[in-house]
């Protein structure tokens, strides 16, 4: 059965650090030249999407902002869909500000969330503590993802993952998981482009959080070996992907052969 649709992650399949990777921007024109229906799922919590769209232009790809989905959206509304306005926001200033603009403000006090993305040196003793006692207060972990690594410029580096797991260790309770593999996240992406999860494939570099959360809601997975992918990684995974490809640029000429994603 020939996909109707794709969900694409973005760093690690169609750049890597500064450079995209070889083939990609052929593929998203040959995508939508074909007219196939694409949101760009990302995990990143570190950038706006406007400078995500910057950024991917920057390198030949033209996607629009409303065609990328982040978890920072998610948690806005998730949050607003509390009747809140404020949260403890552990992540960039330019994520901190996005957030904003959705109605949600960084509050150090008063607040029943602490909203946890990739921080990077944010990650301090400091400010890890006073979301901790936040938590024991009663405040709701909200992860924006929990990632484990990504493929930085000079090798992987920690997510949020880690630091999502110690507050939920240290608090003794568990987050609610904004981005991928949250099943409600995938299901968001879908609905913004009316796609059936059965006619949809994600690809993506993590065969956790990508592959394994396009699974749970009930889509097909591509793994390429691009970004952050570890072949250990794949020979322990309990899922397994529809197709293993080299990189995104495969992927037309599986299409045109149809050998993409045999009848599941």
């Amino acid at each position: 059965m020939d996909p109707e649709a794709f969900l694409i992650d973005l760093d690690g399949v169609l750049y890597v650090g500064e450079s995209p990777v070889p083939g990609a921007t052929d593929t998203i024109a040959y995508l939508r030249e074909n007219g196939y229906p694409i949101r760009y799922v990302s995990n990143t919590t570190r950038k706006s999407r406007e400078t995500l769209s910057r950024k991917l232009k920057s390198m030949g790809f033209e996607i629009p902002v409303s065609h990328i989905v982040t978890p920072s959206m998610a948690a806005a509304s998730y949050i607003r869909g509390k009747k809140g306005t404020g949260a403890i926001i552990l992540t960039t200033p330019e994520v901190s500000a996005e957030m904003g603009h959705e109605g949600i403000r960084h509050e150090e006090e008063g607040t029943g969330f602490v909203v946890v993305g990739d921080g990077g040196d944010l990650f301090t003793y400091s400010t890890l503590n006073k979301a901790f006692r936040h938590i024991l207060g009663g405040a709701e972990i909200i992860a924006l993802e929990k990632d484990r690594y990504w493929m930085g410029n000079d090798g992987l580096m920690l997510s949020a993952g880690p630091f999502v797991a110690a507050l939920e260790y240290a608090a003794g309770t568990s987050a609610v998981v904004m981005g991928k593999p949250s099943r409600d996240y995938f299901m968001h992406a879908l609905s913004s482009m009316d796609a059936s999860p059965a006619r949809t494939v994600m690809i993506g570099d993590d065969v956790v959080s990508d592959i394994g959360g396009a699974s749970t809601a009930g889509l097909g997975g591509i793994l390429v070996r691009t970004g952050k992918f570890r072949q250990d990684d794949l020979e322990k995974s309990p899922v397994l992907p529809t197709r293993v490809i080299a990189s995104i640029a495969d992927l037309p000429g599986l299409l045109a052969s149809g050998e993409l994603c045999p009848d599941r």
